[in-house]
């Protein structure tokens, strides 16, 4: 998508710091042969059309450690219109009221469905939220769905270590790899891990 190529681009002067990391392309042709995702008790995920602050305040609570910075360099006028696009959709996650993660998926690569973000807030990973959140990302996709090819994801060697075991886990499988370096800007205050420096 060009757009992301010219507002990820740093002004000129801008400083930056530069991470390289390994960029791991996933797809997922069928949902695997398993029971319906059932979520534990006081957890619930909605669907929800969030304004560009509410949508800008989860993506850094929960990609923080991550680095994800893309979306935080994004201009407010092309983050409001692709939340407000018919083939994207927000899905929260609750436990007990309290907001604990998210995912996104984008119905704009038709007939493939793309999980652009999935994650969980630090707190609540390691409590086996995030496999039924996967779960339930692969449900909502596939779930009478008509026409569609399949999913797709992307991780790199800057997620949660889990993460690309995880995707494997819910029948993911790797398609390509590529080398990217990411220019991202200082002020948005990230520390690059020692193994990502380039």
């Amino acid at each position: 998508m060009p757009e992301i190529l010219d507002y990820a681009r740093p002004a000129p002067g801008e400083p930056t710091e530069r991470a390289v990391v390994t960029v791991v392309f996933m797809r997922l042709m069928h949902r695997p042969p398993r029971p319906k995702t059932v979520l534990p008790a006081g957890a619930v995920v909605t669907r929800e059309r969030l304004t560009t602050d509410q949508y800008r305040a989860i993506y850094a609570e929960v990609g923080a450690p991550w680095l994800w910075w893309l979306r935080r360099v994004m201009p407010d006028h092309l983050l409001e219109r692709h939340l407000a696009s018919s083939t994207v959709s927000v899905h929260v996650l609750r436990v007990d009221g309290e907001f604990a993660g998210f995912f996104e998926l984008d119905a704009d690569y038709w007939p493939c469905v793309n999980l652009n973000y999935f994650g969980l807030l630090p707190g609540f990973i390691g409590r086996g939220l995030g496999k039924k959140l996967l779960d339930l990302a692969v449900d909502t996709v596939f779930e009478g769905a008509t026409a569609l090819r399949g999913m797709s994801v992307n991780t790199c060697n800057a997620d949660h270590p889990r993460a690309l075991p995880n995707y494997i886990a819910a029948g993911f499988t790797e398609y390509r790899r590529a080398r990217e370096e990411w220019d991202i800007p200082v002020r948005l205050g990230f520390t690059i891990p020692e193994h990502l420096r380039g």
